[in-house]
């Protein structure tokens, strides 16, 4: 059997997380003991699980032998696909704040609270915003203030102010700042209308002074410690919750959340394109499908209502957030979208490079959708043909792709402002690149334009 550390629980005192031949397992130490006992015996556990706020475990009689014996194993349920919130619409964590704060307030009503309100510690599972960290809570002890609360506010209501108020994609500071942004940063960020919001005036420029004034070595003057009444802590919680609630951000105004609106096909070609889709899908038969460049996720619902786990990846945060909002508000379990730019996409983060995994640590794909796509990649961004062909060979075995020829009318957009550099970018080059790592198995023109829709399989040698 071989065992895996993973990512950042090496700083959890209260345990860690493992894997074993690919099933994950969560060790809780003797120390954590009595917290976690009172979780599963008050009624907490068995609550936020019914109400999907918190992923459901199994407690394992399999004891790992380390130094210090264990005081119990748990197996969780799998969740699909790990995520960080720097890949997520503002919607999103949006609505992983709310989450944590209801998670926080229900743990009050049964003598717990939060010890930890990081962003990672929430997960898109099944189409909803689900604590993932069985250990973040600890027994309430009267008048002890919320410890998690600059974590809330770093990970969840600076980002969310400053995507509402200054520009969305600010958001990506997250991807900076693994431990959310500085509150004196995002204060600095934020625009003058914000100074009018009182809940910002407070969680952010207020506890921003404050935690300037009495930083470790600033002061040797340290405020007493002054205790706080459940009530006081409940209060906190409804201003916190008022805060997040207010800010709003509409996804509109962006070329392409507007796609499809636009003259990208004719209704024969964009209803071919959907037949052969389908076909390929049920040709391969997968398990998880990454649908990259998705937009809004038309073509991911396709795999998706065939009860496939669907991944949508896309680089503009109006056309996640709105494909988000589609899956909140239909009830969707099977698609998650995310914000990823292929050419830069998410690095591998944090301590040692391992806290946070990169998107090829993260592959799983058994096949992967590339429709629309090829162009923006290969002339927009100037990434070569074989790279692009290498690239998708190492996310999944198949590939549906969609060659977009220069005479098509978004490319000739793409090439009206620059010198076309692209001798390559023909059907013959585009051919060429990909018979490396893969075998074509299938070439379609899609009628009613001069684009061809293509289902490849990864060469044996290239597994």
């Amino acid at each position: 059997m071989t065992e895996e550390a993973i990512g950042a629980s090496f700083r959890d005192p209260s345990g860690h997380v493992y894997r074993r031949d690919g099933v994950i397992y969560r060790e809780i130490n003797r120390s954590y003991a009595p917290h976690y006992d009172h979780l599963m015996s008050s009624g907490l556990y068995e609550k936020l699980v019914s109400r999907r706020l918190l992923v459901a475990h199994e407690e394992i009689s399999d004891r790992r032998l380390t130094d210090g014996t264990p005081y119990l194993t748990i197996r969780p349920e799998k969740v699909a696909f790990i995520s960080h919130p720097y890949e997520w619409s503002f919607s999103q964590l949006k609505d992983a704040a709310r989450a944590t704060l209801r998670v926080q307030r229900e743990a009050l009503d049964f003598g717990m609270a939060l010890k930890d309100a990081s962003a990672y510690n929430i997960q898109f599972h099944e189409g909803r915003p689900t604590l993932i960290d069985t250990l973040s809570f600890e027994t309430y002890e009267e008048g002890r203030p919320w410890v998690a609360y600059r974590q809330f506010c770093q990970h969840f209501l600076a980002p969310l102010a400053l995507m509402a108020y200054r520009d969305v994609r600010l958001g990506q500071l997250l991807r900076v700042h693994i431990d959310g942004i500085p509150l004196d940063l995002a204060w600095s960020l934020l625009p003058s209308r914000a100074w009018l919001n009182l809940h910002l005036l407070l969680h952010i420029r207020l506890h921003a002074r404050y935690q300037r004034r009495y930083a470790a070595g600033a002061t040797d003057v340290r405020p007493p410690v002054r205790p706080v009444s459940k009530r006081s802590l409940v209060n906190l919680m409804v201003g916190i919750e008022s805060a997040v609630n207010k800010l709003e951000w509409k996804p509109v105004g962006t070329e392409w959340a507007e796609y499809y609106a636009g003259d990208s096909y004719t209704d024969a070609a964009a209803e071919h394109k959907m037949e052969l889709v389908a076909r390929h899908l049920d040709r391969v038969d997968p398990d998880e499908v990454w649908d990259l460049g998705a937009n809004v996720g038309v073509f991911s619902r396709i795999a998706s209502d065939r009860k496939i786990r669907t991944i949508a990846f896309d680089v503009d945060p109006a056309c996640v957030d709105r494909n988000y909002r589609q899956v909140r508000s239909a009830g969707e379990t099977r698609i998650l979208p995310l914000l990823m730019d292929l050419v830069n996409p998410s690095p591998a983060i944090g301590w040692a490079n391992g806290e946070r995994s990169s998107l090829l640590e993260r592959r799983s794909a058994d096949l992967v959708m590339a429709l629309a796509l090829i162009h923006h990649l290969a002339i927009s961004n100037n990434v070569p043909l074989q790279n692009l062909a290498n690239f998708f060979a190492c996310l999944a075995k198949h590939l549906i792709i969609e060659f977009v020829p220069k005479s098509d009318p978004k490319v000739q957009a793409l090439l009206a402002t620059r010198e076309d550099v692209f001798p390559d970018y023909t059907k013959q080059g585009f051919e060429a690149a990909f018979r490396g790592p893969f075998e074509i198995e299938d070439a379609t023109p899609t009628r009613g334009s001069e684009r061809t829709l293509y289902l490849m399989r990864r060469r044996a040698q290239a597994d």
